[in-house]
């Protein structure tokens, strides 16, 4: 598995976990999001406007909060591969069709990123 695959994965998972009790010994990266997601969740309820944001999974939530992150402030990747990853980690990690719906909000994030 690709190295930068797996360090997504233990992200998601601090984020996931951080919903419930604040943890220990985060990543830099983790950190990052944390400190930038009150602009992250934002982002997240004027794309989602339709969706109330306490409905979305937390599962999705914490991939999406990694992948706007690394689109909107971090931007050291290209946005296709972090769609891709965000996608592939919605199909291992997040419901039957959570893989759509995150899909669906980056694609709406690139598409008004001048906006945001």
């Amino acid at each position: 598995m690709d190295p930068r695959h797996k360090k997504r994965i233990k992200i998601v998972q601090q984020l996931y976990s951080e919903e419930f009790y604040p943890q220990q010994n985060l990543l830099l990266k983790t950190k990052n999001i944390i400190k930038n997601e009150k602009k992250i969740i934002d982002v997240i309820k004027k794309i989602t406007l339709k969706f109330p944001i306490e409905k979305i999974a937390k599962i999705d939530m914490a991939i999406l909060k990694l992948a706007i992150y690394e689109i909107l402030i971090e931007k050291k990747q290209p946005k296709k591969v972090i769609i891709n990853e965000a996608i592939e980690l919605a199909k291992e990690f997040g419901g039957e069709k959570s893989y759509a719906f995150i899909n669906a909000v980056l694609g709406k994030v690139i598409a008004e990123k001048n906006n945001i």
